[in-house]
């Protein structure tokens, strides 16, 4: 047997002789504490009594195969199947991103923004569909239609405003190749809002093997030559369905925060704010139009 006794106890040294070096023990211990939740559907505190629990083979097998799959990179979140983005439950697949904490940090700034409901607020490749549940779940009387040019990240955004018990509209729409006409009428809109893919492909070098290996390349990466396409054509074809107090949201690349704004001066919007992230980086931009 690969752990001394079969004890909640034995299997938490397990996870951590395996995984130092690699996670920090705060990260370990959250990796045990959902892994437990899930496999045990215990409540938080029946927690404090797990070292003393008796685990099944199946169970101990089960905590082995998560360890390699964390040695191979795979992200937790795969693993476990979701994470938790504005205090919601948002189920994760290899078909879209997973929900960042800095796109939390964005939400919160829309929240922020606005004291009514906008009646209409558009999001722009929603993959999970994590930016339009949260803003659902406050803006609750405004229609929110959700796009993206990937079927099967539509699917899962699909079922988890179900879980959620969201009423969004999800849209297949291709920002770069279509129109937005079809979204919403001349200046009926209230908040764009878009956590658009902004990584040049050279920088991909550098990334997180976690990342390069299990994310899809379709939400990460832009040519080289042109990185701010997404913003640009966003911006562009958001204007004229914008109303005239309306805003738009971008979380951005951090290199790329003055370029964005100034594109964005170029077009037309007015009072806009570049803000930096928790970790001190340039990462959200709000423009009023």
């Amino acid at each position: 047997m690969f752990v001394a006794t079969n004890t909640g106890k034995a299997l938490k040294l397990y996870l951590k002789e395996r995984l130092e070096g690699l996670f920090s023990e705060s990260e370990i211990r959250f990796f045990f504490r959902e892994a437990i939740q899930k496999r045990l559907n215990l409540e938080a505190s029946e927690l404090l009594l797990v070292d003393e629990v008796k685990f099944s083979e199946s169970d101990l097998l089960y905590f082995r195969s998560i360890v390699k799959r964390l040695l191979a990179n795979e992200p937790f979140q795969h693993i476990i199947g979701h994470t938790y983005f504005y205090d919601l439950k948002i189920k994760c697949t290899k078909d879209a991103l997973v929900p960042r904490p800095e796109t939390e940090e964005l939400v919160d700034w829309v929240v922020q923004s606005f004291s009514e409901n906008p009646e209409i607020i558009i999001d722009i490749c929603t993959g999970t569909g994590c930016i339009a549940l949260a803003l659902k779940t406050h803006f609750s009387s405004s229609k929110i239609i959700a796009t993206d040019i990937s079927k099967s990240a539509l699917n899962l955004a699909i079922v988890n405003a179900k879980q959620i018990d969201c009423e969004i509209d999800f849209v297949k729409h291709s920002i770069l190749d279509q129109s937005v006409n079809d979204l919403a009428e001349v200046e009926s809109v209230g908040i764009v809002v878009s956590n658009p893919p902004y990584i040049p492909q050279k920088d991909s070098a550098e990334m997180s093997q976690n990342v390069v290996d299990f994310d899809p390349h379709i939400a990460l990466f832009v040519p080289d030559n042109d990185p701010l396409i997404f913003y640009r054509e966003i911006s562009i074809k958001s204007f004229p369905i914008l109303r005239k107090d309306g805003m738009l949201f971008f979380e951005i690349h951090e290199s790329f925060g003055n370029e964005v704004v100034q594109l964005l001066k170029e077009i037309g919007y007015k009072s806009i704010e570049l803000r930096k992230d928790l970790q001190g980086k340039d990462r959200m931009i709000k423009a009023l139009k």
